[in-house]
């Protein structure tokens, strides 16, 4: 007698129906299939639901993952047979949410069809069009226009939506009946409305736009997440702080899995140490022996891994299963970034590697080529650092930045990292996967320790363990473009302790200026000698930056220290939280969702401060900040 796996039942059952009903009533998270096609996903008790119902014949590709992104969602199929259960399925879980709330409401969506509702130049045109059908009877006239208010502000590539509101009594696509019937609804205390969609993410045949879909996915969840606050806080008894507070909670196993995979990519190759010199310190000799006149020759470590396997593993990553849209968006920006650090790698000292570099890290826009001048206009050369209280050699500094982790240790166990003095690492100071590395041959003037234990230290190793304090390791080994942010946030720190000297300014916007020269054919001698003869810069220091500037290529990450500064300066003066800039390794485009992400509570506190914080100096400095400061502000000591 042959077994094998036993058919899945082709109607939703009266048992089924109490298992997810039971499940509720103890604010369980459900997630099961249905019969025949779809799912319910609901992340715990909740005031509403997104439907969406697949067509049986024809296709609707990409429509469903509008419903998907919610905390609370049913998709199913369109089949006859399962109607009727569907119905039960609905009215059971409105009854037992009801009973919590006060009220619940079901959204319906759907695609419209395209013909005479299209836009000027036919299904090919992407710009975003919506539906509202709305009951005519009943007291939520407030929620349609919140909703309509809300679908309006939806923009896809660069265009608007387009927004209508149809009332009817039946909100639900003119193929299929109303999931419950009006008088069903009204005994349970429920609302209905239907969205319809302009299928702008198809082409001509159903052929599915997936870029067009991702962006139009990510609108429109943060239009139904508005609508759905505005019914919590209006018809229910709830009343939550953000809209936010309404999103996901629960993460699915795919994004663990992509996730990880991600990681595992990313901590296969230490990206700036492969592409930092390992021969630093005898190329500055013979260049200096050269009479500073030929371009020295640097060497490169060898590259720990094959990048063909890297980035077939890379895409093998399965992000097309994350439903959920913040979360996807972050993963697909590090997917892309990855892949472009692996070409980079296989690029190192070709004219290719200066065009990938200028794709991760940007170029030097007219503005920042501006502040550069100006600061070097403003300090001259003969600021030096004072020197008076001598320098700490490498040990030394080594020690003091063990003393410094073991005060955060204190704090969290969990903070583990190491201090390494290095031979083949350029005289300065880098962090490594949590880890501080020091060039031997560092010589740290004593007025500069503080500062830069509290940038290397009190950022860049502090965020690298908040990081690890979450859920996703992208948070800690970075999220895509987070550099300039995370130096921004490092430089500020050198000021809050008083430690951001003159000299320091004169070298940020020295490596601005010179990274600009690089992109406009300057070479290395070129920029060499504007560093040394024009900026006044001492030899070692014109050598050191020319050679951060044209390592590998042409890399312009230097860049990023004056620019993520600004950046810094501008989102503190306009009332930016400083909290979220700790949760890890982030850029500024990413605050929304760090801010999404803590609301909805898939974000942890961090477990670390900076010490700095604990300064009264800093702090008030900080307020100083708050208050609106540029860059010059800085150098000169005031406010605006």
């Amino acid at each position: 007698m042959k077994t094998g796996k036993v058919a899945r039942p082709q109607v939703i059952t009266e048992r089924f129906i109490r298992t997810v009903c039971a499940r509720l009533e103890e604010n369980k998270r459900v997630r099961r299939k249905l019969p025949i096609w779809g799912r319910v996903h609901i992340d715990r008790q909740l005031p509403f639901l997104c439907v969406y119902r697949r067509p049986v014949h024809g296709d609707d590709a990409g429509t469903e993952r509008f419903a998907t992104g919610e905390a609370a969602y049913l998709t199913a199929s369109g089949a006859g047979r399962l109607q009727a259960g569907l119905a039960g399925l609905v009215q059971g879980i409105a009854q037992t949410m009801t009973a919590q709330f006060g009220a619940f409401l079901i959204v319906e969506l759907w695609s419209g069809e395209v013909g005479e509702s299209d836009p000027p130049g036919g299904q090919d045109s992407h710009k975003p069009g919506f539906r509202i059908i709305a009951p005519k009877d009943g007291d939520i006239g407030v929620l349609i226009s919140t909703f309509d208010d809300v679908l309006s502000r939806i923009t896809l590539r660069k265009q608007p939506a387009e927004t209508h509101i149809r009332l009817t009594p039946r909100c639900c696509p003119r193929q299929y009946a109303p999931i419950l019937s009006a008088d069903v609804a009204r005994k349970l205390g429920c609302r209905t409305l239907g969205l319809e969609i302009r299928p702008v993410y198809r082409g001509a045949g159903g052929v599915l736009y997936p870029l067009i879909l991702r962006e139009l996915r990510r609108g429109l969840s943060q239009a139904l997440r508005q609508t759905f606050y505005k019914f919590t806080r209006t018809q229910t008894t709830q009343r939550p702080k953000h809209y936010q507070v309404l999103g996901r909670r629960a993460v699915v196993k795919a994004v663990w899995e992509v996730d990880r995979q991600l990681a595992e990519v990313s901590d296969s190759f230490e990206f700036l140490l492969q592409v930092t010199p390992a021969n630093a310190e005898q190329a500055w000799r013979k260049f200096e022996r050269k009479r500073f006149n030929v371009a020295p020759v640097f060497r490169y470590r060898p590259l720990p891994a094959d990048p063909v396997v890297l980035k077939r593993r890379l895409y093998g990553t399965p992000i097309e299963r994350v439903e959920d849209p913040a979360l996807s968006l972050l993963l697909r920006q590090k997917q892309d970034e990855l892949d472009r650090q692996i070409t980079m790698l296989t690029d190192v000292n070709t004219c290719r590697f200066v065009h990938g570099s200028l794709q991760l890290y940007g170029g030097v826009e007219d503005d920042l080529k501006r502040l550069a001048d100006q600061v070097l206009y403003r300090l001259p050369p003969r600021t030096r650092e004072d020197s008076r209280s001598g320098h700490l050699d490498a040990a030394a500094f080594a020690e003091r930045a063990k003393e410094e982790i073991a005060y955060y240790r204190q704090r969290w166990p969990e903070v583990d990292a190491g201090v390494e003095v290095r031979e083949d690492l350029a005289s300065g100071l880098m962090v490594s996967r949590g880890s501080l590395l020091i060039g031997q041959h560092a010589r740290i003037p004593v007025s500069r320790v503080e500062p830069l234990l509290q940038h290397e230290v009190g950022t860049h190793v502090l965020t690298y363990y908040n990081g690890r304090a979450q859920p996703f390791r992208q948070l800690y080994s970075g999220l895509a473009g987070y550099e300039a942010f995370q130096e921004g946030l490092a430089v500020l720190a050198e000021y809050l302790v008083g430690g951001l000297s003159r000299p320091r300014m004169r070298l940020l916007a020295a490596r601005v200026l010179a990274t600009r020269h690089m992109i406009d054919g300057a070479t290395f001698v070129d920029a060499y000698r504007k560093l040394n003869g024009l900026y006044g810069f001492d030899r070692l220091t014109a050598f050191t930056v020319a050679m951060r500037i044209y390592r590998g290529g042409g890399l312009t990450k230097d860049a990023v220290y004056l620019r993520g500064l600004c950046q810094m300066l501008e989102y503190l003066g306009s009332d930016g939280e400083f909290g979220p800039l700790l949760v890890g390794k982030i850029a500024s485009d990413h605050i929304p969702i760090v801010r999404e992400l803590q609301w909805r509570k898939v974000l942890r506190n961090p477990p670390l401060s900076p010490r700095y914080l604990e300064m009264p100096a800093a702090r008030s400095r900080l307020q100083e900040v708050r208050k609106g400061m540029t860059v010059l502000d800085l150098i000169n000591g005031r406010r605006r």
